[in-house]
């Protein structure tokens, strides 16, 4: 029997979501069809296209922009939400457990599986976290809980640095246990294990602020697609670097285990894609 899946965001036309999930379930041989889900930005027509498809026997919905804090809101209200949805105040993976909507957040696992499956370590690491909006919000507790060191969290605006610190502490006892410093962007100095930029500024062609003296041995962007300055930057200090193209194969791969139970050969589905060359933002 087919299993449904669905992608809801706007816009959608540009998401490779289903072909992503179609390596996904060829690798195992599941029958599956994946569709993109335009919906109007509001929440009830959101809420409107959730009830219709899971109603309908759907499986599984990917949430991307601009809806993943109205799906959090959503399976706050009705349903029920994972301990990384929770904290990160965001859902990206929806499915029925239990007879209720459930909210799961598989993106800073993801993060945390493709720096793993790299290598580099992040076992009592110096950890510097560029960003203080959604996608930094929603990779803190993976980092932690992966057994980072010292975390910093940087940004143009200090107070959001400070703000977003105070919220996940409050929303996670784990966090708030941790060591987390928080600095501007250009007041951002030192030696780092690992330094990754959260901020969306690898989409246009600015630059961050960064200090003569900021050095780390890895370097990390969440965007891809394009030359990043940002991993440019660090490469030119002799780190190693990566985009965020792993992280996109690592939490869509959470999601289909989520959904199916099967885990997957993110390696094997990793050059799959490649070779495809679908290296458009999901």
């Amino acid at each position: 029997m087919t299993q449904h899946f669905i992608v809801i965001g706007n816009p959608i036309a540009h998401s490779k979501s289903p072909q992503i999930h179609q390596v996904f379930a060829d690798q195992i041989g599941l029958d599956i069809r994946y569709q993109r889900q335009y919906c109007p930005n509001d929440a009830a027509s959101f809420t409107a296209v959730v009830e219709a498809f899971f109603g309908g026997g759907g499986i599984g919905a990917n949430v991307t922009v601009p809806f993943k804090q109205v799906a959090y809101d959503l399976c706050q209200e009705r349903g029920a939400l994972s301990e990384h949805a929770s904290v990160a105040g965001a859902v990206n993976t929806l499915l029925v457990k239990d007879g209720v909507l459930y909210g799961d957040n598989t993106d800073g696992q993801g993060l945390v599986n493709h720096i793993v499956s790299l290598g580099w370590p992040l076992k009592n690491a110096r950890v510097a976290l560029i960003g203080a909006g959604g996608a930094a919000r929603g990779v803190v507790l993976p980092l932690i809980q992966a057994g980072i060191g010292a975390l910093t969290i940087a940004n143009r605006t200090l107070s959001k640095a400070d703000t977003l610190v105070a919220e996940l502490s409050a929303a996670s006892n784990e966090i708030n246990q941790h060591s987390i410093t928080t600095c501007a962007t250009a007041d951002l100095t030192g030696d780092f294990d690992l330094i990754i930029n959260a901020t969306s500024i690898g989409l246009t062609d600015a630059t961050l602020p960064l200090a003569d003296n900021l050095q780390a041995q890895h370097a990390y962007d969440m965007m891809y697609g394009r030359p990043l300055p940002f991993l440019q930057h660090f490469k030119e200090r002799g780190a190693q670097a990566s985009d965020g193209y792993g992280m996109l194969i690592g939490q869509a791969a959470l999601s289909f285990k989520r959904w199916t139970g099967q885990a997957i050969d993110v390696t094997q589905a990793t050059q799959a894609l490649q070779q495809a060359n679908l290296t458009t933002n999901k």
